[in-house]
């Protein structure tokens, strides 16, 4: 079952430096989830003056459950602390676009 998962980071003041410091082990752990077939696309949010302030994920999961039990535990951006305000809403993407 496909999720769009809208994950904000901290607002605080070192927010951006948190992300920026396991940006690199985050993507790594995407490009995993994406040959694993979990992943189907993502992107950064960005704010007024071009920087990251959250990411947009499309994912594929069995459940909403799954999701929080097996990604979130072992997602950087979550135990690094970038990540702080959480969405996850079932959607369905048509199979052309996965």
């Amino acid at each position: 079952m496909e999720f769009l998962v809208t994950a904000m980071d901290g607002t605080d003041h070192g927010a951006l430096e948190r992300r920026m410091a396991i940006r690199e082990t985050h993507m790594a752990f995407a490009r995993n989830m994406k040959t694993e077939g979990k992943l189907i696309s993502a992107c950064a949010l960005i704010d007024d003056n071009g920087q990251m302030k959250g990411s947009v994920l499309i994912v594929d999961f069995e459940s909403e459950q799954a999701i929080r039990e097996t990604w979130f535990p072992v997602e950087p951006y979550i135990y690094g602390d970038v990540w702080r305000d959480i969405t996850i809403v079932p959607c369905r993407v048509p199979d052309f676009l996965r």
